[in-house]
């Protein structure tokens, strides 16, 4: 019986794992792609190292080690590695927490940091000629995915006035308020999602020190 409870949870764990690794490298995959085809600098040059491309990336990075951790943990039943990936989940589960503590204590410090920031990648943009790739490219694809035009409006353009702001559209609402209403709107999905997420990483700390005191009991697998 204590074999074949062994052996369930053995096979969930590394089935979960590899399912986390998979994630893990295509969102891994997907901030490189973002890095290599988008300058997100030219929007935010102060917050450049937060860019999405960048978040993915490391998140990517992250999720694949854990992942494989314990996967690797379940796989050869080592407690050393069930031990480790026990506790990266949670110094992970603390961070997240405490992150979204800090952007719920400091939202109005970070909307006028943000709105800074753009403004400071809209001037520069326009000061290098909106023209070229790297600006055109970036700016183009926020103004186009949100139909925004400029940070607060059309006229922070000037006379430089983009091709994704179409000459009817001139009343378009700055990006600075799309992006604020976009994450308003988003608040409660984003919400759950992390609430979604602890609770798989409650779980995935549950299995793992369930699984390592099984084999401690058991006398199998590798020793500390």
């Amino acid at each position: 019986m204590a074999q074949g409870c062994l052996k369930c949870l053995k096979i969930t764990m590394c089935v979960a794992n590899f399912l986390c690794f998979m994630c893990g490298a295509a969102v891994l995959g997907f901030g490189v792609y973002l890095m290599v085809n988008f300058n997100f600098a030219s929007l935010t040059p102060t917050l450049a190292q937060f860019s999405i491309a960048n978040m993915l990336l490391i998140s990517g990075i992250i999720i694949s080690c854990v992942s494989f951790l314990g996967f690797m943990g379940a796989l050869k039943e080592n407690r050393c590695l069930l031990l480790t990936f026990f506790l990266l989940l949670f110094l992970l589960m603390l961070v997240e927490l405490a992150a979204a503590c800090l952007l719920l204590m400091h939202e109005k410090q970070i909307g006028e940091l943000l709105q800074k920031d753009l403004t400071n990648g809209l001037e520069k943009a326009k000061a290098k000629n909106f023209n070229s790739t790297e600006f055109s490219t970036d700016w183009d694809l926020l103004q186009n995915t949100f139909k925004c035009c400029g940070v607060k409006n059309a006229t922070d353009w000037g006379n430089n006035v983009p091709n994704s702001c179409k000459p009817k559209e001139y009343e378009l609402a700055g990006c600075l308020d799309k992006l604020q209403t976009f994450f308003e709107d988003n608040f409660v999905t984003t919400g759950i999602s992390v609430i979604v997420l602890c609770i798989i990483e409650v779980l995935g700390m549950c299995f793992a020190m369930t699984l390592f005191c099984h084999i401690s009991r058991s006398g199998l697998g590798y020793k500390l």
